[in-house]
């Protein structure tokens, strides 16, 4: 039987007893059916894995009793910033989710020109809450230990004036061919939504030092983009 991961927020530490909330008792108990005796994984980003035993099943919560730490390594991460124009529904969880699969360490879903989804405040909370819990939830599929930062959606413009210069990526069609050059600290991707980022969007990147990077001859869509472009990442300066 597959052994279950899963992510907490509680500090972990071998011998230590949890009491996991309402959401964990409901999923292992009644989705996974799982019983008590048996064994589960938990990480919270911080402490690495740890190997639990499930004591008690309630519907409002459970109690997991922690053994020892079964992956203590750092997650030897290539820092990747991704600045991801919105994009409807299914497309948006489909890009974060793969790109959390593929080590993103952070996403911050931009406002553009070309974008067709528009959220009011109390909205972007609650699509920022929900696509963190979709890298949450590949984070835990996958096996990494950590989770990738989602924050609140932003303008492009105000994305960009925070890119260091020298280490910013925008994927367009138009641009140079892969990836070139030493390897940055931290890599930032601007891509954009279903239509693009426009030409005004191109040039505010190219004077903040953004360097244009084609992919190969065909246009990609924006929840495709993410994958290839990460994957080319990880080939070139990454752990593939």
């Amino acid at each position: 039987m597959r052994l279950s991961r899963l992510y907490c927020e509680s500090d972990l530490c071998a011998e230590a007893l949890l009491t996991l909330g309402e959401d964990h008792a409901h999923y292992l108990g009644k989705v996974l059916r799982v019983k008590p005796g048996q064994m589960l994984a938990l990480f919270n980003g911080r402490d690495g894995e740890f190997s639990g035993e499930i004591i008690s099943i309630g519907k409002r919560d459970l109690q997991v009793k922690l053994g020892s730490a079964c992956n203590r390594q750092p997650e030897q991460l290539l820092p990747v910033h991704i600045g991801l124009g919105l994009s409807r529904g299914e497309r948006m969880d489909y890009a974060i989710q793969k790109a959390t699969e593929l080590g993103v360490t952070h996403i911050t879903p931009l406002f553009t020109e070309f974008s067709e989804v528009r959220l009011d405040s109390d909205r972007a909370d609650k699509r920022t809450s929900h696509w963190q819990k979709v890298a949450i939830s590949a984070s835990e599929q996958c096996g990494r230990c950590t989770v990738p930062e989602i924050v609140n959606p932003i303008p492009l413009n105000e994305w960009i004036s925070q890119v260091p210069r020298g280490q910013g990526f925008t994927l367009d069609h138009t641009g140079t061919a892969g990836f070139i050059g030493d390897r940055p600290p931290v890599v930032f991707l601007l891509i954009g939504p279903e239509g693009g980022t426009s030409d005004d969007e191109k040039q505010l990147a190219n004077r903040a030092g953004f360097t244009m990077v084609r992919l190969g001859p065909r246009v990609l869509r924006t929840e495709t983009a993410p994958v290839v472009a990460l994957t080319a990442l990880q080939l070139r300066w990454g752990d593939f």
